[in-house]
């Protein structure tokens, strides 16, 4: 599939980058902060903001022991999960008012699920797409729940390996959902440069046939920018109002000034990828004057 809709946008080859700006965690528990930060991202050039739809209590147990305590050399070392995701968490009666923030100011709002109820509550919501996360790539019945809604599900492949992809994409046909998007994803936050792996975007499209592009945990806006000439065509960024706000994801997240440089970045990639054509254009035909010339000063005998 090269097309499909998500709301009324259409998204594929033929059609402008999609680009997703993901609150995630960066509001701080401050309903007003996430407003703000919707608001910001629509005058940033974002086409869309997500959620994500979870509890502590839905992922995870309030537990202690070595199991359920972060120690990988990561932001949230020595957290436990429980920990991490009661801050992290956006609290689900807000979503219906971020909604119509989104909506009135023309983005399309839509999240994360991370369990059934929560695909629940968001079909309550009429959400027009589901993301499912790096992490829940592996969760087939649940990516099987999300595609027998008959909406798009963009996946993110962020820890998974070929099979696993491969586990996730025949899922959402088993459930006659074939509007899949896969996005390249490194789970690492940071993601360091050279994992980013972008030759990848266009491998999976070839694979799998499907809309590609990438969420990305890189520093910065550069790879996101190279993602769209290597065909990417929805791109999700961590989108904060000012770093200084904190939370579990601001460090590796941009703000407004940065997400509206990447925006016009990736619509001038846009243009510059053009089409393959030999042809000058009667722009360049003008500066023909400057190409190389031949012209005689004397005369020339008949044969010589």
């Amino acid at each position: 599939m090269k097309e499909l809709f998500i709301g009324n946008t259409a998204v594929g080859a033929n059609h402008p980058t999609f680009l997703i700006a993901e609150l995630s965690a960066n509001h701080n528990h401050k309903l007003d902060i996430a407003i703000e930060t919707i608001k910001a991202a629509k005058k940033a050039g974002a086409d869309a903001i997500k959620l994500q739809t979870y509890t502590a209590d839905t992922l995870t147990i309030d537990c202690n022991n070595e199991y359920f305590r972060i120690n990988q050399d990561t932001l949230w070392d020595g957290k436990t999960l429980y920990d991490l995701y009661q801050q992290a968490f956006t609290p689900w009666e807000w979503h219906k008012e971020l909604k119509e923030v989104a909506e009135n100011l023309g983005l399309v709002f839509f999240s994360t699920p991370f369990d059934n109820t929560a695909v629940d509550f968001l079909e309550s919501l009429d959400v027009p797409v589901y993301k499912i996360a790096s992490f829940e790539i592996s969760d087939v019945p649940l990516i099987e729940y999300v595609a027998s809604k008959g909406k798009p599900v963009i996946i993110s492949t962020g820890i998974a390996t070929l099979p696993e992809i491969t586990d996730a994409v025949e899922a959402c046909k088993k459930s006659g959902n074939n509007q899949v998007v896969l996005l390249k994803c490194t789970s690492s936050y940071p993601a360091p440069y050279n994992e980013a792996n972008l030759r990848t975007i266009p491998d999976m499209a070839d694979k799998f046939d499907v809309i590609t592009g990438l969420s990305d945990h890189t520093m910065g806006i550069s790879v996101p920018i190279a993602a769209v000439a290597q065909g990417a065509r929805i791109i999700e960024k961590h989108f904060i109002l000012d770093r200084e706000i904190g939370g579990p994801d601001s460090s590796f997240s941009v703000e407004p000034a940065e997400f509206k440089m990447m925006a016009d970045s990736i619509r001038n990639v846009e243009e510059a990828l053009g089409q393959v054509n030999y042809t000058p254009s009667d722009r360049v035909l003008k500066n023909k004057i400057f190409a190389r010339s031949l012209f005689v000063v004397m005369d020339i005998k008949k044969g010589e």
